[in-house]
């Protein structure tokens, strides 16, 4: 797993629920890939509302009901990492759009940390 201190890239990518890849969701083939090429992480969050360059609203609320709900995956790692990865989000993304900015990542150790483990069991005592 990739350690991150410091400077980064983050890119968050929007897009539809309903978009697809070779009849899997987009959202998905986005992650794996971006698991494939070594990313420190990535994340996808499932929007209540929104709307894109069709400037139709789409929304979760229960009396207009969406199957296209608006989704953001964000991915993080180095610029040089991050920017390797753009041709494959060039090649995946027909329909969204593609943001990226530069950020600070605080802490990054995964599950595994060389110092102990983390996670479920809680914090390692020092």
């Amino acid at each position: 797993m990739t350690r991150l201190t410091g400077g980064a890239l983050r890119v968050t990518i929007f897009i539809g629920e309903s978009d697809v890849w070779h009849h899997r969701p987009l959202y998905t083939e986005i992650v794996h890939r971006a698991h494939a090429a070594g990313l420190a992480g990535a994340s996808v969050f499932r929007g209540i509302e929104g709307f894109g360059a069709s400037s139709l609203i789409h929304t979760s609320r229960l009396l207009s009901l969406s199957e296209d709900l608006p989704v953001a995956i964000v991915l993080v790692d180095t610029e040089e990492r991050v920017r390797a990865f753009l041709p494959q989000l060039d090649e995946l993304v027909g329909e969204g759009l593609v943001i990226l900015d530069d950020c600070e990542v605080v802490r990054y150790t995964g599950r595994d940390a060389e110092c102990g483990k983390t996670g479920r069991e809680g914090k390692k005592q020092l």
